[in-house]
C-alpha cells in the first residue's frame, strides 16, 4: 500500500458566471463553467497508523480546526471510521479570497487522497457529496474535471475545452464572497444560457460590477488591461482576474509589463487535474 502522495491542488478559473435566481435556502441558483489550470499549491500526505493528524504549516489567521484541509479530515473519518492518520504538508500559491479555489481545492485534494491513501473506498459520487458539505467549489475539483456548473454549482457536465492560456492577476486585496453574495445590489437575474449559446458567444460575471465598485484594486486590475487593449474577467466572486491568450509567449510578454503592485501567473487550461487517476472507476 502506497504510504506517500504528493499532488497539485489545482486552481480554478471560472470563464463566465450567471446567478439565475436566489433560492429559498437563502444560497443562489447559477450557471458557471469550471476551467481548471496547471497551477496551484502542493499538498503532500504522509500515512500514519496512530490516528494523529498534522498539518504543516499552519495558515495563518485561520485556526486548525477551521482550515478546510483539516475539516475535509475530519469529514471522511467520521463518514468511515477510519482509525487512521496522516501528516499533511502544504506548499501554499494561491491566494485566499481570489476567486480562484484555493482553500476549495485544498479539500477535494484532501479527501480524494485519503480516500486513496486509507482505502476508504468511497466513490467520487460520495466524496462530491462529502465535498458540497465544505463548501459549494469543492465538487468541482473532486470530480477533477473542468466542467459546465448548475445549482449551486455541484451539479456538474465534464466538457472538453481548448488548452489555452491564460494570465492570472492578483489584486492586493481579500474578497468576502458572502458579503458579495448577501449584497442588494448583486445582479441575481442573469439569463440561463445553453452551453453551446457560451462556447459562441461567451458570458459575463455577474459579479463583476459590484466587485469593482467595492474593491478598488479590482478596478484598477480590469482597467490596466482594458487600457492596454486587453479584454479581462473575473473570476468567481473575485479578487483575481484573468485574461486569455493564445500562446503561453503572449502570457509571459503581458506579465512582464504588469505594474510591480499587481503580481500574477501565467497558467494553461487543463481538462482534467492530477486527482482524477485517484478517483475510484476512472482507470
Amino acid at each position: 500500500m502506497s504510504k506517500t502522495l504528493s499532488l497539485l491542488s489545482p486552481a480554478k478559473l471560472n470563464l463566465f458566471l450567471h446567478i439565475t435566481g436566489r433560492r429559498a435556502d437563502g444560497y443562489h441558483n447559477l450557471q458557471t463553467l469550471f476551467q481548471l489550470i496547471n497551477y496551484g499549491d502542493t499538498l503532500e500526505f504522509i500515512l500514519r497508523d496512530d490516528g494523529r493528524v498534522t498539518l504543516q504549516p499552519g495558515i495563518s489567521g485561520v485556526p486548525f480546526e477551521d482550515n478546510l484541509i483539516i475539516k475535509a479530515v475530519r469529514s471522511l473519518r467520521k463518514q468511515t471510521g477510519t482509525t487512521l492518520g496522516v501528516d499533511i504538508r502544504l506548499e501554499k500559491r494561491l491566494p485566499m479570497g481570489g476567486g480562484i479555489g484555493g482553500g476549495s481545492s485544498n479539500a477535494a485534494t484532501t479527501l480524494v487522497a485519503l480516500n486513496h491513501l486509507w482505502q476508504c473506498g468511497l466513490s467520487s459520487i460520495q466524496l462530491q457529496q462529502l465535498g458540497l458539505a465544505l463548501g459549494a467549489d469543492v465538487p468541482v475539483f473532486v470530480n477533477a474535471q473542468t466542467a459546465w456548473a448548475e445549482g449551486v454549482g455541484e451539479a456538474l457536465q465534464p466538457i472538453e475545452m481548448p488548452a489555452n492560456w491564460f494570465l492570472v492577476v492578483q489584486p492586493d486585496c481579500h474578497v468576502s464572497t458572502q458579503q458579495v453574495f448577501s449584497h442588494k445590489d448583486l445582479t441575481r437575474d442573469s439569463p440561463a444560457i445553453k452551453v453551446a449559446a457560451f462556447l459562441e458567444q461567451g458570458g459575463q460575471n455577474a459579479c463583476q460590477a459590484l466587485v469593482r465598485s467595492l474593491y478598488p484594486q479590482v478596478d484598477e486590475a480590469l482597467n490596466w488591461f482594458t487600457e492596454h487593449g486587453y479584454s479581462a474577467k473575473l473570476t468567481g466572486t473575485g479578487a483575481c482576474v484573468f485574461s486569455q491568450f493564445a500562446t503561453a509567449e503572449a502570457a509571459q510578454n503581458v506579465l512582464q509589463r504588469l505594474p510591480k503592485h499587481l503580481p500574477g501567473f501565467v497558467a494553461q487550461g487543463i481538462n482534467q487535474s492530477p486527482l482524477y487517476r485517484l478517483l475510484p472507476g476512472s482507470n
